[in-house]
């Protein structure tokens, strides 16, 4: 049997034979698809040459507004989640309240409640993050975290449970003691998912307007002026950034819980 490939050279290959495809459409497929001399979809080298015209700076611009929102969704919706599901191994009544509560917010339309946060939430100022940003982050992180703390926190070991139980101690002892430290590898597993999911619902949340600058805006205006390669630019930097962050939440999840890829071993 032949050797199998490194996992960076798989991934190198795959990326190589995807921007090969992609170059090879743009100019037989696609070639004649668009508006006027408009390319709907422009091959890599245009898109790396719109990189170069609109600067570093225009990317760190519309890039530090949107991160902003999305971390402060990010913390907001799972800080929120993290709460409720602790809080549900206290009073085990709660478990069903909170879980239509996370059902509820996953089968909401981002559509249709969109245009409500806008009218909630006051108008950023000029560089400044949008409430309506950073409320449908949170919302797009809720319900993901709300099932995977839960599925770790009733995956405690039985026994030790027991253990704390016989010694006199309470639910909120039994989940600091044990269930915490047991939910560890599906809580940051959840928030590793949640990572992206923030970024977009920030990025969502700019497209309902009242934001002048962020991924969102920038998109738009893109858009209306027919400049296909930096919409492929903004979306291919927005997909690289979310798969950075990605990446390091679960180097993060692997440094901090080692014995979950030993027992799954």
């Amino acid at each position: 049997m032949g050797r199998r490939l490194p996992p960076w050279a798989t991934a190198t290959l795959s990326a190589v034979g995807l921007i090969a495809f992609w170059w090879i459409a743009s100019v037989t497929i696609f070639a004649n698809v668009g508006s006027g001399d408009t390319k709907a979809i422009p091959t890599p080298a245009q898109v790396v040459a719109e990189w170069g015209n609109v600067g570093w700076d225009f990317y760190v611009t519309h890039f530090s507004v949107t991160l902003n929102e999305a971390l402060r969704g990010y913390l907001w919706g799972n800080g929120i989640a993290l709460v409720l599901a602790g809080l549900v191994m206290v009073v085990p009544r709660l478990e069903g309240p909170v879980m239509q509560l996370a059902v509820i917010t996953y089968c909401i339309p981002i559509v249709a409640i969109g245009p409500l946060a806008v009218l909630i939430f006051e108008v950023p100022k000029k560089g400044d993050p949008s409430g309506t940003a950073v409320f449908i982050a949170a919302l797009s992180v809720f319900f993901t975290t709300v099932v995977g703390s839960l599925l770790g926190l009733h995956a405690a070991d039985k026994a030790s449970l027991d253990v704390v139980h016989v010694y006199g101690g309470s639910r909120l002892t039994q989940l600091r003691k044990v269930r915490v430290v047991a939910s560890l590898p599906a809580v940051l597993t959840a928030l590793q998912i949640a990572v992206p999911a923030a970024f977009l619902g920030a990025v969502l949340g700019e497209y309902f307007g009242k934001v002048e600058t962020g991924i969102g805006p920038a998109m738009i205006i893109a858009q209306q002026s027919l400049n296909s390669p930096r919409v492929w630019g903004l979306a291919l930097a927005s997909g690289a950034v979310a798969l950075v962050l990605y990446l390091a939440v679960g180097l993060l999840t692997r440094l901090s819980t080692p014995w979950a890829k030993g027992a799954a071993a």
